[in-house]
């Protein structure tokens, strides 16, 4: 066992995994990372199984000072990632000695990175998951986002999280560990209530862009752009709602929903981004600007099935590298 010194805590960091599925029918959101594709390579590359406790870092600011030798990685935004006067680049492991202070600076580019260490962040598991529910305020560590001067205990790192060196020459393709877009293409299909707007409504949808208010959290993100009309407004049942759902609130503008968004919503749902392009939606920021292209489910499970075979062929890999 370790522990880590958080000496400056940023804007928001919180202790995420892969999330608490198996609950929404009781009201509770998936949580977890809001990228849990770079949350498992940042993990595989720590050493860890891909479903360990890590830091989901937001606009950076971040100090972390280690007790003890560790394997670490990272994944996300364009972030400076700094042990002593290191670089570490994002999808490379890196070795942090005792007594080192890792920092994380601004990133032009995306607001998110999900930091692993050797051996997992220890917190205990509430529901089956160590993700930090923010909006309920339990999970993670002392159910809230980190705080200056907070102590947080590691794992038993293994032998692998403890080699020595600084930076290693190998590690993730460079598309899977920086996951932000300058101008982000999220594609989509069609939602439940896409035959309830005009074809001009669509036609906007697809062939504008719209640009991210100051309202943006983990739950989703506010868009503002070209007005997206219903042939008729009518009120609505609350239905199922997910992660990548895009809404269409009164005000005729869309809502992104992201990893703890709410289970249900009275909204229509105009579309729903996909599986594989929810990373980049993790990344948005007030002031980007964000696109939607069309693309079909059997498309989208392709997408969804070809990434899958590409994430066991680099655990098989990371497995053959490091036997």
């Amino acid at each position: 066992m370790g522990k880590i010194d958080v000496v400056r805590a940023g804007p928001l960091t919180s202790v995420q995994d892969l999330g608490r599925p198996g609950y929404r029918a009781l009201g509770l959101s998936h949580g977890g990372a809001l990228d849990l594709r770079a949350a498992q390579i940042a993990n595989l590359l720590a050493g860890n199984p891909p479903e360990a406790g890590l830091f989901e870092i937001t606009l950076g600011a971040v100090q972390l000072r280690f007790a003890d030798a560790r394997r670490v990685a990272w994944c996300g935004g364009e972030f400076t990632v700094q042990i002593a006067r290191t670089n570490v680049p994002a999808g490379r492991p890196a070795f942090v000695r005792p007594g080192e202070i890792l920092k994380v600076g601004a990133s032009p580019c995306g607001c998110r990175a999900w930091l692993a260490i050797g051996g997992g962040v220890e917190v205990p598991a509430v529901l089956g998951s160590r993700s930090t529910d923010l909006r309920s305020g339990f999970g993670g560590y002392k159910g809230r986002a980190l705080q200056d001067g907070d102590e947080l205990s590691l794992g038993r790192a293994t032998a692998l999280a403890l080699e020595t060196g600084q930076v290693a020459p190998w590690g993730a393709p460079q598309r899977w560990a920086l996951t932000a877009m300058r101008i982000p293409i999220l594609r989509i299909v069609r939602g439940a209530e896409w035959a309830k707007f005009e074809q001009k409504t669509w036609k906007a949808f697809l062939e504008t862009a719209f640009r991210v208010s100051a309202q943006a959290d983990r739950m989703g993100v506010r868009l503002e752009g070209a007005e997206l009309a219903r042939k008729k407004k009518q009120e609505m049942l609350s239905e199922a709602v997910a992660p990548g759902t895009v809404q269409v609130a009164n005000d005729e503008q869309p809502i992104l929903l992201l990893g703890d968004c709410q289970t249900i919503g009275g909204y229509p749902r105009i579309a729903h981004v996909i599986t594989v392009d929810l990373g980049a939606a993790a990344q948005l920021q007030p002031n980007d600007v964000v696109r939607f292209e069309e693309v079909t489910p059997a498309e989208a499970s392709a997408l969804f099935l070809e990434r899958e075979n590409d994430l066991q062929l680099f655990r098989v890999g990371l497995a053959l590298r490091n036997s």
